[in-house]
């Protein structure tokens, strides 16, 4: 029986000093809790690497997913490795500090309802969550360009050596699927993505152009398909906590500070097993 408390956080963006501070002040509830980190630490390897330095001193297990801004190429980086390449090269920094990645075994929590893999994923997106009056992705996109709401990835996030993005969420989602298909019958999950999931969390975002970049279409079913008791996810800047198909979706993420500092409460970290009850986990 699994005895700490499983908790997750994401989009620290430890290059702004407030979100630094923040993220040194990180601690757990006991000797025993597990951390979810659902991407986007940073766009700088160094920055990335302190980070997760950092957090596996502090806690019993580190389970790291990545998101769009850990793949950036930014001219600025010392680490000039692109796509594939620098992917590698985060997964290799987790080992290192004996951090979980997609590429490592699913850890499983024991918990009072029987076992669950924690599944941290890599999907990417593929243009497939189209803006208003598009049909295809290619027309989203067009769109998106013609009114000025164009995620940085099209500059920093390189797909080396797949021919472009949606390719390499084609790749990693057919992968995946094999992964998860394997994971006992018996379990549970908690499935962990710096995207969501499903469409309908992105439909609250101010810009819909942007939605685009937060995920595909391909894994609309994979709460219900493999079990899943929870969905972790963040990217969206907008933590809450919402129900698609009787399984919670909560988005963890902290965001950049003149997100944050307005908000009645300060970001933290956010309980995800043992569930919290319905009304707390909601607010």
């Amino acid at each position: 029986m699994s005895t700490g408390t499983l908790l997750a956080i994401s989009d620290l963006h430890v290059v702004y000093q407030e979100n630094r501070e923040l993220t040194e002040a990180l601690r757990p509830r006991s000797d025993e809790d597990w951390l979810i980190v659902a991407g986007d630490i940073g766009e700088k390897y160094a920055d990335i690497a302190w980070t997760i330095e950092l957090l596996s001193r502090r806690f019993a297990k580190v389970i790291w997913a990545p998101g769009n801004h850990e793949l950036w190429t930014h001219p600025s980086d010392p680490v000039q490795l692109r796509g594939q390449a620098r992917y590698d090269r985060l997964v290799d920094l987790c080992r290192e500090h004996g951090v979980l990645t997609p590429e490592c075994t699913y850890p499983v929590w024991h918990g009072e309802t029987g076992p669950v893999t924690i599944a941290p994923l890599f999907l990417l997106y593929d243009y497939s969550f189209l803006a208003p009056g598009a049909t295809t992705p290619e027309e989203s996109l067009r769109i998106a360009h013609e009114t000025g709401v164009v995620c940085s990835d099209e500059v920093f996030l390189h797909p080396d050596p797949h021919p472009d993005r949606a390719s390499w969420c084609r790749a990693r989602v057919e992968l995946t699927r094999g992964r998860l298909e394997a994971v006992p019958a018996d379990h549970s999950t908690v499935l962990v993505n710096h995207y969501p999931l499903v469409r309908d969390p992105t439909r609250v975002l101010h810009y819909p152009e942007f939605a685009q970049w937060c995920g595909t279409t391909l894994t609309a079913d994979w709460h219900r398909r493999y079990r899943a008791v929870e969905m972790v996810y963040g990217h969206l800047h907008i933590p809450r906590v919402t129900w698609h198909d009787g399984v919670r979706f909560t988005e963890v993420s902290v965001g950049y500070p003149r997100e944050w500092r307005g908000r009645a409460q300060p970001p933290g970290l956010r309980q995800i097993l043992p569930a919290p009850a319905r009304a707390e986990a909601s607010r």
